[in-house]
C-alpha cells in the first residue's frame, strides 16, 4: 500500500510538470503569446528546468526540445519507478529493456500529449459557448486550432454550430486505444 501511496504521489508531480512542459513546448510551437495568466504560469513553472537545458540542447527547425526532452525523460522515469516499485521482473536483455523502458516513456508522453489537446479543445468549445471574450479564451482558441483546422475543411458547420471538436476528440480517444495497444508490445520488451 505504501507503494502504491509512493506512485500516486510521484504520478502526480511528474504529470503535473509533463503537462507544464508540454504546454511551453505546444505554446512555442504554435507562437502563442506567454504575457497572460497561463502563459506567465507555464513559463513559471518549467522555467527552472528549460533555461539551463537550452544551453545544452538546441531547438530543431522551430521545435524547442528544451521542453520536450525533460518530458520524455521524466515520462520515462516514472515509467522505470513504477515498474521497480511494483517489482516487475526485467529480465529481457539490455537493449530489450532500454528499448522497452525509452519506448514506454515516449508512449506516456504521447498519451499526456493527447490528454492536453483534449483539455484544451474541451475548453476552447466551452469558453466559445460561455464566454468568448475571456482573455484565456484566446489562448485557448490558438491552441486548438491548429488540430481543428483540418476537420474544420470537411466538416461544415450545421446552423452555426461546429462539429469540429466533437469529430477531432473521437478521433483522439481512438489514438488513444491505438497507444494503449502499442504501451502492450513494449512491455512485452521487458519482460522477455
Amino acid at each position: 500500500m505504501l507503494g502504491n501511496v509512493l506512485l500516486l504521489i510521484l504520478n502526480t508531480a511528474a504529470g503535473f510538470l509533463t503537462l507544464m512542459l508540454l504546454a511551453r513546448f505546444f505554446m512555442q510551437w504554435q507562437r502563442v503569446s506567454f504575457r497572460n495568466q497561463i502563459g506567465q504560469f507555464v513559463v513559471a513553472t518549467t522555467d527552472w528546468i528549460v533555461r539551463p537545458l537550452r544551453r545544452v540542447i538546441p531547438g530543431l527547425m522551430g521545435i524547442d526540445l528544451a521542453s520536450l526532452v525533460p518530458a520524455w525523460v521524466l515520462q520515462t522515469l516514472m515509467v522505470f519507478i513504477e515498474l521497480w516499485v511494483r517489482g516487475v521482473p526485467l529480465d529481457g536483455s539490455v537493449a530489450g529493456l532500454l528499448l522497452g523502458v525509452w519506448g514506454l516513456g515516449l508512449l506516456e508522453l504521447l498519451r499526456m500529449a493527447i490528454y492536453l489537446v483534449i483539455a484544451v479543445v474541451l475548453m476552447s468549445a466551452v469558453l466559445s459557448w460561455v464566454s468568448p471574450h475571456a482573455p484565456a479564451a484566446s489562448v485557448f482558441h490558438n491552441l486548438s486550432a491548429p488540430f481543428l483546422r483540418p476537420f474544420r475543411r470537411v466538416i461544415p458547420p450545421i446552423a452555426n454550430v461546429d462539429l469540429s471538436p466533437l469529430v477531432l476528440l473521437l478521433v483522439l480517444q481512438i489514438v488513444l486505444m491505438v497507444v494503449s495497444g502499442l504501451r502492450g508490445n513494449f512491455a512485452a520488451l521487458l519482460v522477455g
